[in-house]
């Protein structure tokens, strides 16, 4: 017995596929080599002209070694054929290539198998919900393209419909997965590449310009809900790193003391402290600070505070993560401050900066009181003024910039006033994070982007401990008030995030950023306590991984039952042929004209021609585009005429229908 031929690729069906082929590579172009998309773009683009031309497919050999040569390239580009962006370039690849080779539905199977898996790539790199809905958009195509491989010719609208309602049906079993399915620790298809994206930009290092620069980004930093109402906007000041020393041009970070790395600080909350609790829903900024309202008194499970009086977790923030806190609004911390941070809080380069160490020395004496207004009187008293164009400083930054620029930003006034502080003995460090944020009134949250980045300084007073001293708000108090916009000098050009910020735009912005953070926390956000607290709510109590199995496969069940008695309900559903087949026939029944259940079209219409002539071209025409959709290689073409039949039949004078005695 002769073995039976593949069923080659409908012609009608290739724009499809290719369709589809494009619709799955297409945005892996932004993060794949230039040549590589070329290269998959030539391939589509030949494809689409050999079959314009309907030409014949270019010889297997060639086509090899093209795949061969990008596969080799590919491991050149980036010296192995294994990992995550190798593994994608060589699907991308495939996927061009795929189509080249095309020639039975086999092959076509494959390309649509080959699109689904690389959809799942896409989350690798991004999970926002543009690139969800670009997914599931994809998916339905795919389905689409699965319907026109094997359903034969439809008009596009008959496929479309019927892989939009599959794509329907399938998210009741989906949505069950994602509740129930036992989550693992980290983001949604693991680490994207996104999730170093948008960091805070604050880092272990402070230089004359460092946070100014981060004043051009709208980028969103970190998103806080608060128990009750959000505190004023000149008490909030979010806790990052703590720079302790300085070399004339570079404030920096150092780790604790030998002896105090793990141990929490002595912290004296005031009789009359305020206390706000929270959540925090921090942005990947791949360091470990958490950026807690200062100053933290409930810490997150696994977070410390640091000497520094930072909140500090265990490793770095590298995905975006929700954080429950407390802090006190007025406090008294370190009041019995560790000698040897003392001794750091005071030192200063050699050869740096005169004539502020000469200013400050005339302080001497005094009581550190006395010193910190002095210093604050000199930065209000004298034409300084807040701006983020400083002029560029020299080697002795703080000098230019006390007795000659009198020009800066935030890093400028801390860090100057730090260094006059501790040239005057008083212990001093500069303290680095975000100040402010904006209420979003859509839902609720309190929004802190990167143009929220300030400085500040701490200072260490005997019997008080530190306490924060802004000199910013000595020159431009309308910064720790109303935000960076309202502070600048008039006439100075606002950063890009702020200039268009007219009422129907922020509007937009705030519903969007809603939607966003909606997405964000119970999308990427479903972290395996978040699970087992909606578990919990649902009456599953503690579940573990046993339990999840189980009620996963329940409601799997359950609902692949339901789905299977509906089908039985509605019958053998009708191809679109075969349903309008049955309108023609229904519209001939009330005339009379009855087919019997063992009558083919062709001798239906052959009867009908027989006993109506006056009806037979327009039966006759039916019947042909009918038995060529059902039996043959028909077309759309033909469906589109059946269905004019139809309506033919349906508005055809009354005369045409005389009642037959039958």
């Amino acid at each position: 017995m002769a073995k039976a031929e593949p069923a080659p690729v409908d012609r009608g069906a290739l724009p499809w596929l290719l369709a589809a082929a494009l619709a799955t590579a297409a945005p892996h172009a932004g993060h794949l080599p230039v040549w590589l998309s070329l290269l998959a773009g030539a391939l589509l683009l030949w494809r689409v002209w050999l079959w314009r031309q309907n030409a014949s497919l270019p010889p297997r050999w060639l086509l090899a070694l093209l795949t061969l040569a990008g596969v080799a390239a590919i491991g050149w580009q980036y010296r192995t054929l294994f990992g995550r962006d190798a593994g994608v370039a060589l699907l991308f690849l495939f996927m061009a290539a795929k189509p080249m080779e095309m020639r039975t539905r086999r092959d076509a199977l494959v390309l649509v198998m080959l699109g689904y898996f690389l959809l799942l790539t896409h989350f690798f790199y991004a999970q926002s919900i543009p690139v969800g809905a670009w997914l599931l958009a994809t998916a339905t195509l795919l389905s689409a393209v699965l319907i026109r491989l094997y359903g034969g010719a439809q008009t596009p609208r008959s496929i479309g419909s019927l892989a939009a309602k599959i794509s329907l049906q399938a998210l009741p079993l989906s949505l069950l997965l994602f509740l129930l399915f036992p989550r693992v620790a980290g983001p949604l298809w693991g680490l994207p590449q996104d999730a170093h994206a948008g960091v805070s930009g604050l880092s272990e290092r402070m230089a004359p310009g460092s946070i100014s620069s981060l004043i051009q980004s709208g980028a969103i930093a970190m998103r806080v809900r608060f128990a009750g109402a959000i505190p004023p906007q000149s008490d909030l000041y979010w806790r990052g790193p703590v720079f302790d020393d300085y070399d004339g041009q570079t404030w920096r970070a150092l780790p604790a003391p030998a002896g105090r790395a793990s141990a929490a600080p002595t912290v004296a909350i005031a009789a009359d402290a305020r206390s706000v609790s929270y959540a925090s829903t921090l942005e990947a900024h791949n360091q470990r600070w958490l950026l807690a309202l200062d100053l933290p008194t409930t810490l997150p499970a696994g977070a410390e505070l640091s000497g520094r009086l930072a909140a500090i977790a265990r490793e770095p923030v590298r995905s975006r993560g929700l954080y429950n806190f407390s802090s006190t609004l007025d406090f008294v911390a370190n009041r019995d401050e560790a000698p040897e941070v003392l001794q750091q809080a005071l030192q200063l380069p050699e050869g740096f900066n005169p004539r502020a160490r000469a200013l400050a020395a005339g302080w001497r004496g005094e009581a550190p009181g006395q010193i910190i207004n002095r210093a604050l009187s000199f930065f209000g008293e004298q034409s300084f003024a807040y701006t983020l164009q400083p002029p560029l400083l020299g080697r002795d930054a703080v000098d230019d910039f006390l007795f000659a620029a009198r020009r800066g930003f935030c890093e400028h006034y801390a860090g100057a006033f730090v260094f006059l502080m501790r040239a005057a003995g008083v212990p001093a460090r500069v303290v680095a994070g975000y100040q402010g944020g904006e209420e979003n009134p859509v839902d609720g949250y309190l929004v802190v982007r990167q143009s929220d980045a300030h400085a500040w300084a701490e200072v260490w007073l005997a019997g008080r401990g530190w306490q924060r001293v802004d000199p910013t708000a000595a020159v431009a108090p309308a910064r720790v008030e109303q935000g960076v916009a309202s502070a600048l000098p008039a006439g100075e050009e606002l950063p890009l995030a702020m200039r268009f910020d007219a009422e129907w735009m922020r509007a937009l912005r705030y519903r969007w950023e809603a939607v966003n953070n909606s997405w964000n926390q119970w999308v990427l956000g479903y972290t395996p306590e978040r699970q087992r607290d909606t578990l919990a709510r649902l009456g599953l109590g503690k579940a573990d991984w046993r339990t999840l199995t189980l009620a996963l496969g329940a409601a799997a069940g359950i609902a692949l039952t339901a789905l299977t008695l509906a089908g039985f309900r509605r019958g053998r559903p009708l191809d679109p042929a075969e349903h309008e087949w049955q309108r023609f026939c229904r519209q001939l029944r009330r005339r009379g004209l009855i087919r019997a259940d063992w009558e083919g079209p062709l001798a239906f219409a052959a009867r009908v021609a027989d006993e109506r002539p006056e009806l037979a071209a327009l039966t006759t025409a039916a019947a042909g585009h009918y038995a060529v959709l059902r039996y043959g290689h028909g077309n759309a073409d033909n469906l589109v005429g059946l269905r004019q039949c139809v309506r033919d039949a349906a508005h055809a004078p009354a005369r045409l229908f005389a009642e037959t005695s039958i």
